[in-house]
């Protein structure tokens, strides 16, 4: 389910009875500029069936082998033909925060709600690490605003949305309560699977992730439980990155989110994923510091770029543009 935005906070107003909009002193954010602090280098590779028409810096997923596809449609015309296209489009935000309802992709807006359990980090000597954020989801359907493309079969429409708020899900500081969505999480609790995540690490940092390793963030750590703790947080930027990660792989399993499919007529149609394919995906940081120049592969190690996107006085607020692979049928 997705609220729009003057809906959500109208629904605030009305039945929080007190809550209120304020930038509170451990929030912080910016509005993300759609022109400048986008990565448009990461709609790249742009194909054509299976032949690439524009080239990018970053490796491609499969695609359909044939440029002219025929997708089903109701009678009387029964068949439409069309050209299989595929490209990366930019269609969501994400929060990552430490403070409750801190909108940080929406200028650093907080909407007080009450008293709700913050998110933290602690060091326990040298060895000992965690920390936990919340998340928030946003529709961010950036080619459609921008009339990139026309064919409504290959975009996503519609509005700005808040399509998820983590401080509202029980399951995201609860992990007992979170494996009811993903009991198989136990499966891979164990150092032999968690072992196996080196070599999505490995594949990621030099093309791209692993889907039959599912369970695995690449260099980011686990993909499971599905809540917003992080046991052993080697930086803020990865801790925020694998937790913007986990949101996206959890509304899969909700059925929130649909991918579309690189193969001959099944192109046509979008279809849920319960098991996300980390491949199609990639994140860019847009909020505190926004990198522009470039995006990365889920699973990527942040080392490569994490170096002047924190301060020391830094409240640990993140934002970050999530890029999707789309295939689909130009009409």
């Amino acid at each position: 389910m997705t609220f729009r935005l003057s809906a959500f906070l109208l629904a605030c107003g009305l039945t929080i009875g007190t809550g209120t909009l304020a930038s509170e002193p451990e929030c912080q954010g910016r509005f993300v500029n759609p022109i400048t602090d986008i990565c448009w280098e990461c709609m790249f590779p742009m194909s054509i069936g299976n032949a690439t028409v524009s080239s990018g810096s970053l490796p491609d997923t499969e695609n359909p082998s044939s440029p002219i596809q025929f997708c089903p449609v109701p009678p009387p015309v029964f068949q439409r033909i069309g050209l299989a296209i595929g490209f990366w489009e930019p269609f969501a935000l994400t929060d990552v925060t430490r403070a409750p309802f801190c909108m940080v992709n929406l200028g650093g807006v907080s909407i007080s709600a009450g008293k709700l359990g913050s998110g933290g980090g602690k060091r326990q000597g040298a060895v000992n690490t965690g920390a936990f954020y919340h998340v928030h989801w946003y529709k961010y359907p950036l080619t459609w605003w921008l009339n990139i493309i026309t064919d409504l079969g290959c975009l996503q429409g519609g509005d700005m949305d808040i399509g998820y708020l983590s401080e509202l899900d029980p399951t995201w500081d609860d992990s007992s309560l979170a494996s009811v969505l993903a009991p198989e999480a136990f499966l891979f609790a164990n150092p032999i699977a968690q072992g196996a995540c080196a070599a999505d690490a490995l594949a990621s940092a030099v093309s791209k992730p692993l889907n039959p390793l599912f369970w695995c963030a690449g260099s980011h750590g686990s993909m499971y439980p599905f809540t917003g703790s992080v046991s052993n947080q080697a930086s803020p930027q990865a801790a925020s990155v694998l937790l913007s990660e986990r949101m996206d792989y959890k509304l899969h399993r909700q059925g929130m989110i649909l991918n579309s499919v690189g193969a001959d007529t099944a192109v046509c149609y979008e279809y849920p994923s319960p098991i996300m394919p980390k491949d199609r995906y990639r994140y860019q940081m847009v909020n505190m510091y926004p990198d522009a120049g470039r995006c990365h592969p889920f699973g990527r190690t942040v080392m490569a770029w994490e170096a002047g996107h924190a301060t020391p006085a830094s409240r640990q607020n993140f934002g970050y543009l999530i890029w999707r692979k789309r295939n689909c049928v130009f009409l």
